[in-house]
């Protein structure tokens, strides 16, 4: 056997999750997707706080993290810059990641694809193929510290202040996350 192979087995036994059959997407145990329509401004943020606050909670090799937009309207194009600049002042780094499109395969690849607001999970639920497996939902449903809100608002047209509530909601809904995560409370599709 492999040491790949003995790797993975390692990590499937560690995480309780994958067995002798385990696949190299398995390695990383949980797959996480972060949805919103174009992948330059809410995504990109919740997927640079959520890895952070992985990464800061001994959690970073548990959890793949990625993102994605409904739309591919900024396909491979950097986050917007406004994000950028806001989520860099609290010690996310952005400037690495490339929008791209949710994919069909994204509804095999990953175990929960969250969404930023109503809109975009009806979309994921509209075009979800049949028979998959993956726990769709809305990123603030794991929220604690903003009871009753559950969008993060499109901050694309108005001010650059609007980063900042997104990145508040965000930070709080990954918070809740990463708790859930180390408690054992989420699982693999």
């Amino acid at each position: 056997m492999s040491w790949i192979a003995r790797w993975q087995q390692w990590v499937g036994r560690a995480l309780g999750s994958a067995g002798a059959g385990a696949s190299a997407g398995d390695a990383a145990g949980l797959r996480i997707l972060l949805v919103c329509m174009g992948n330059i401004c809410r995504s990109p943020i919740a997927e640079g706080v959520l890895r952070a606050k992985l990464a800061a909670a001994g959690l970073a090799q548990r959890v793949h993290v990625d993102s994605a937009g409904t739309h591919g309207h900024h396909s491979h194009e950097p986050p917007d810059p406004r994000a950028v600049r806001r989520a860099a002042q609290r010690g996310y780094g952005l400037a690495d990641l490339r929008a791209r499109p949710v994919r069909p395969g994204d509804y095999g690849d990953f175990d929960w694809i969250l969404a930023m607001d109503d809109s975009n999970l009806a979309w994921l639920q509209q075009h979800r193929p049949a028979g998959s497996a993956v726990q769709l939902g809305r990123l603030l449903d794991h929220a604690c510290r903003h009871p009753g809100i559950t969008e993060v608002p499109d901050p694309y047209y108005g001010p650059e202040s609007g980063f900042d509530q997104v990145l508040d909601l965000v930070e709080d809904a990954c918070d809740g996350v990463v708790a859930q995560v180390r408690a054992g409370g989420w699982r693999k599709a």
